[in-house]
């Protein structure tokens, strides 16, 4: 079985489970296009399974697709919304970046666009 994200006008709006064959006579009259994605990718990377130790499994457009996500053609990657307009897109990874890393110890820390940092 594969995940499929189904993407209209560059957004997820649907995401499934499926054999490749359901795709040989499935009708879908729907706008929109269906492309694989991969549960196991994360930042351009392939982990295993209820993990997250990377592994020599091929990784699939950057990232698993999720409703809301973006996908873009160009760079053939799923990426998220983004989450605050002070945060960068990796382009390696497609993952969205602070402009200041979070403190590096177990509380959990929470942005703050305003005073663009960690609280």
């Amino acid at each position: 079985m594969a995940h499929y994200a189904k993407v209209l006008d560059g957004i997820v709006v649907k995401v499934i489970v499926a054999e490749a064959s359901f795709f040989d006579t499935f009708v879908d009259d729907s706008p929109g296009k269906w492309i694989q994605t991969s549960y196991n990718t994360k930042g351009g990377k392939h982990y295993r399974p209820d993990s997250m130790e990377e592994d020599s499994g091929t990784p699939l457009r950057k990232n698993y697709a999720g409703i809301g996500d973006i996908y873009d053609e160009e760079k053939d990657a799923f990426y998220a919304q983004q989450p605050y307009p002070s945060w960068t897109l990796n382009t390696t990874t497609c993952l969205w970046e602070p402009p200041v890393l979070p403190p590096d110890d177990s509380k959990l820390w929470e942005w703050n666009e305003s005073s663009k940092a960690w609280e």
